[in-house]
């Protein structure tokens, strides 16, 4: 039997114009024969969600250069477990400062890609944490 495609939905929230890193991230992870769902640019979080919850994705991915990373997990998260998206991993990348980390963590983030992650490391993360995901 085949084990079904990781379904990743890749958004691109808030004012944040620059999306040439997530297509680039799109295109690698559809290479390691996930199944890719780009939303484009300037995604409302409640959206973000609301498209999750409508294509059954495992994995919500966030592309964030803005900065504002902080309060957009935050919301994010929230709106995901309003929903009972438990069984979703959500991973975020972009420019993320060292500092941050932890308080994504803490929020319950389960894939943190600074700017400059080799493909095979955002890969193996996803593959892994959804496989946790799915026990």
């Amino acid at each position: 039997m085949t084990e079904r495609k990781i379904r990743v939905l890749l958004a691109k929230p808030g004012l944040d114009g620059h999306d040439r890193g997530a297509k680039v991230v799109a295109h690698a992870l559809r290479d390691a024969g996930m199944e890719v769902i780009y939303t484009g640019l300037h995604q409302r979080i409640a959206n973000i969600v609301s498209q999750a919850v409508q294509e059954s994705v495992d994995v919500i991915g966030l592309s964030i250069m803005s900065g504002a990373h902080l309060p957009i997990c935050r919301k994010l998260m929230e709106m995901v477990r309003a929903e009972s998206l438990d069984e979703v991993l959500v991973v975020v990348g972009g420019v993320i400062p060292r500092q941050d980390v932890a308080a994504l963590q803490e929020m319950g983030i389960g894939g943190i890609f600074p700017g400059g992650t080799p493909f095979d490391a955002i890969v193996e993360s996803i593959k892994s944490g959804v496989a946790g995901k799915r026990r």
